[in-house]
């Protein structure tokens, strides 16, 4: 029975058997930046470098991973930090910095770190004992908090401009064939007056050729693809908008987890004045690009309306947030794909030949057409945003 695109991904993705919930888990379908490279990793292990420098060396510095798969990035960072087995570890009854003196910044980051994993899925069995693994976002945290392509699988609402306004799509779970819905509610069609305005368009809600959803490309060194690139035919196509309002809420919610600290969510999508007329819902599976069916046998997901999202975090923060590319947050944190020097070849092959292939890691990090083209949204809590915005 066709319901709406919200319910449809909820249970899809989420639900008893879903996507996210069961199975090998999506580093089986899609790559993201925390599968493609530890040079990810090595970038994010400076920035938690640089919270923790902006906390005055917490006691306890937890860093949460929003959506956290089967628990690759956090796998990649203990390996970076050298993490303790979890017994030499405090614990986080210790509790803020603020419940005691402050400890000596000469206490090792790697012995005071607690990594935790946010995922609905199980966790995993051979997910080292230092890593956390919890099914909601803890509170209280110190640190850093980071969603790395999880606000694009929050589950959200589409709808199909028509000669009446703004009204819902509606979706068969088992087919993906859609049909048009009832109107918009209030606080929906709210926030399409503010974020996704209607642009012009015929009665029949037809619009000009699509700028939507950009085709994913194939990742270097991989069978899988990216969830970004281009590519796409450009076709005339109903005029559609996906609405960001569920994201808007998740996001505002995990940055309000944060006592003191940073907010990070890597994603891509879209500013208001960029939208694309026939949205950007898309499937993916077996590494693979393939339509949007909500039926459990596949990742769906959509763009992220990023400037509606930072506006509902920089809110409940109180502090402004800071905007940007992954290749630019990416070389600020000395990410830069530089080729080795051709001398390293003569003096050092093996070297060279490992150099090489770290510069080329981070290239597909950091190409503005594919992983590169990421938003970085980095919303800080209680600090003062310069030390985490340095550039």
């Amino acid at each position: 029975m066709p319901e709406r695109w919200r319910h449809a991904m909820e249970r899809s993705l989420y639900g008893p058997g879903g996507f996210f919930v069961s199975g090998s888990g999506p580093a089986g379908h899609f790559r993201t930046s925390a599968h493609a490279s530890p040079a990810f990793a090595d970038a994010l292990l400076r920035l938690v470098e640089r919270v923790d420098a902006a906390l005055g060396h917490p006691g306890v510095l937890r860093v949460v991973d929003v959506g956290a798969g089967r628990g690759e990035l956090l796998r990649a960072l203990s390996a970076a930090l050298g993490t303790p087995p979890a017994a030499a570890r405090p614990s986080a009854s210790s509790g803020p910095s603020s419940a005691g003196p402050p400890p000596s910044a000469s206490v090792p980051l790697a012995s005071r770190v607690r990594l935790t994993a946010v995922e609905k899925a199980p966790r995993p069995a051979d997910l080292p004992d230092g890593i956390d693994w919890l099914g909601e976002i803890p509170d209280g945290i110190t640190g850093l908090l980071v969603a790395t392509e999880w606000l694009d699988n929050v589950p959200l609402d589409v709808t199909v401009h028509t000669a009446e306004g703004w009204r819902y799509l509606l979706v068969d779970p088992a087919t993906g064939a859609e049909t048009v819905g009832d109107p918009v509610e209030p606080a929906d069609a709210d926030w399409l007056a503010r974020w996704w305005p209607a642009p012009d368009a015929g009665a029949d809600g037809i619009g000009p050729a699509g700028s939507g959803f950009l085709a994913a490309r194939s990742a270097e060194g991989s069978s899988l693809t990216a969830r970004s690139g281009s590519g796409r035919p450009e076709l005339p196509t109903a005029v559609r908008a996906e609405i960001g309002r569920t994201r808007d809420d998740a996001w505002a919610g995990a940055v309000g987890k944060l006592d003191r600290g940073l907010a990070l969510a890597v994603d891509y999508g879209h500013l208001r004045d960029g939208r694309p007329v026939d949205g950007t819902l898309t499937g993916y599976r077996g590494g693979r690009q393939v339509p949007p069916v909500p039926d459990g046998s596949r990742d769906v997901t959509a763009h992220v309306a990023v400037d509606s999202v930072a506006s509902a975090g920089a809110r409940v923060a109180r502090c402004a947030y800071d905007l940007g590319s992954q290749r630019e947050a990416l070389r600020a944190l000395g990410a830069d794909g530089g080729r080795p020097p051709l001398s390293l070849a003569a003096s050092d092959p093996a070297g060279y030949v490992r150099a090489l292939a770290a510069a080329s890691a981070v290239a597909e990090l950091t190409d503005p057409a594919g992983l590169g083209g990421h938003w970085w949204l980095r919303q800080p809590v209680g600090v003062d945003p310069g030390w985490l915005m340095a550039r």
